[in-house]
């Protein structure tokens, strides 16, 4: 048998999506690159976690809106420039170029090639972290990011964040189909022995 070593309460889930989260903060548009967002319901609500003296989260928390932006591996300088300074003194949407959905108050990244409008549903905090649950309202994509009507990871190269490297990861090679690929460990159904 292999042998496992105990590392305490220690977070292994990574790699981690990287998304840049936008916000109207004190009427100008601001960006934040995060590595806290996850899905909670198939159907479109999310969360994303921010430190809650983070710039971004006061326009959040003002306005109860923000977008993810999904960069492509093609923004990764911009990308982690947007996670090193603060929007309380440099202009980080400078380094885009913004369009808007029908919320005035969720800034949208041309160059990313999925956009999410998200209505805040509730907050939640944890150790100096808030937590932003929102409710998916609108999403945009670049059409070549579609194949048979759905979105395509590898078209949309995302990046990967590992926390305990420091580094930013690529997409790697498909696996295999979902829902599919077990099938094949499927064994004789019948009562136990």
């Amino acid at each position: 048998m292999k042998s496992k070593k105990a590392l305490g309460a220690t977070n292994g889930l990574f790699p981690m999506l990287t998304v840049l989260v936008g916000a109207s903060v004190n009427g100008l548009p601001n960006f934040a690159t995060v590595g806290n967002v996850g899905l909670l319901t198939p159907k479109g609500v999310v969360s994303i976690g921010l430190a809650a003296s983070r710039h971004t989260g006061s326009g959040i928390r003002d306005h109860g809106t923000f977008s993810i932006n999904l960069p492509p591996e093609g923004l990764l300088a911009e990308t982690d420039y947007c996670g090193i300074v603060s929007g309380a003194d440099t202009d980080k949407a400078s380094l885009f170029s913004l369009f808007y959905g029908e919320t005035p108050t969720a800034p949208l990244i041309v160059e990313c090639p999925i956009n999410m409008v998200c209505r805040v549903i509730d907050t939640l905090a944890f150790d100096g972290t808030e937590v932003f649950v929102g409710e998916i309202v609108e999403t945009f994509c670049d059409e070549d990011v579609l194949v048979h009507g759905g979105l395509d990871a590898e078209k949309i190269k995302p990046i990967l964040f590992d926390l305990n490297s420091r580094s930013y990861f690529g997409l790697g090679k498909r696996l295999g189909p979902g829902w599919r690929i077990g099938r094949t460990l499927r064994r004789p159904t019948g009562p136990l022995s």
